[in-house]
């Protein structure tokens, strides 16, 4: 008994720190390169973690899924090819003239409104009923989470210089900090709360697309990282995204099909 609960107990602490270990990846991520390649590329768990599980756990993998981890990678490999090269933001000081921004203040009202009518109007009303209330709320929410982080990013780099930036730096961390607390306490109750009403894998599917299409347009509308790309790379990226995403669906929603080539084929020589 004692052995089986260190088992347990094993197993659950190794979850915990490979979760902490990716979490720190994805921020070193969002730090160091632009958030249109890091958001979509974060879908790769999905497939990767399918096949693991096929492997080590023995769960079925149908034809559907396979095909959907090959898009997710092929889709993966467009995303990188025809991304930006470049940061169009480095530094505290161009930080805090993006935050400043009138569209960009100008779209955070507009995001603070609808999350405030959907909260408070709609969820109440609509949302165990409909799996779009609880996705919209989840990735609008992404709007500050993501860019949350990359400003965090920035602005550490400055807090332990010897500066008069410094300070401002401080300030503007514990800031984002606050905004990143409270996005994400308010995302995962209301992902609980999807959860108890809809099927993990089509809210999976749904809430990955909506919400890396809403966290890159608040990045390009905060960090202009779509300025230095051009129509080929735009549609490239746009045409990776489509496929990652198709992957992903194909892993998610498909996961319980019964279906393979072998049946069919046993199935086209009984007809014949």
């Amino acid at each position: 008994m004692l052995i089986h609960n260190f088992m347990i107990a094993s197993g659950i602490l190794m979850i915990l720190l490979t979760v902490a270990v990716g979490q720190i990846g994805n921020f070193l991520a969002y730090t160091a390169v632009p958030t249109v390649l890091v958001t979509p590329l974060g879908a790769l768990g999905v497939p990767f973690g399918s096949i693991l599980a096929s492997y080590l756990l023995k769960e079925k993998l149908n034809i559907l899924g396979k095909l959907g981890c090959l898009l997710s990678c092929a889709g993966s490999v467009v995303l990188i090819i025809h991304s930006p090269k470049s940061e169009s933001v480095t530094t505290q000081a161009e930080l805090e003239e993006k935050l400043t921004n009138p569209v960009f203040v100008g779209y955070l009202c507009i995001v603070l409104l609808m999350l405030l009518l959907l909260i408070f109007w709609i969820a109440p009303a609509h949302g165990p009923t409909n799996i779009m209330v609880y996705i919209s709320i989840c990735s609008l929410l992404g709007s500050f989470t993501v860019p949350s982080t990359k400003g965090i990013g920035l602005a550490a780099q400055d807090i332990f210089h010897n500066n008069p930036s410094s300070q401002r730096a401080l300030c503007l961390c514990l800031v984002l900090l606050a905004v990143l607390g409270c996005s994400i306490i308010i995302q995962f109750r209301y992902i609980n709360k999807a959860l108890e009403c809809f099927d993990s894998s089509v809210f999976g599917a749904i809430y990955y697309v909506v919400f890396t299409t809403l966290v890159l347009l608040a990045s390009a509308i905060l960090f202009r990282e779509w300025s230095n790309v051009g129509l080929v790379d735009f549609l490239g990226m746009a045409c990776g995204f489509t496929t990652v995403s198709v992957g992903i669906v194909l892993i998610q929603v498909f996961k319980e099909f019964n279906f393979n080539i072998g049946e069919m084929n046993k199935s086209n020589m009984k007809t014949d």
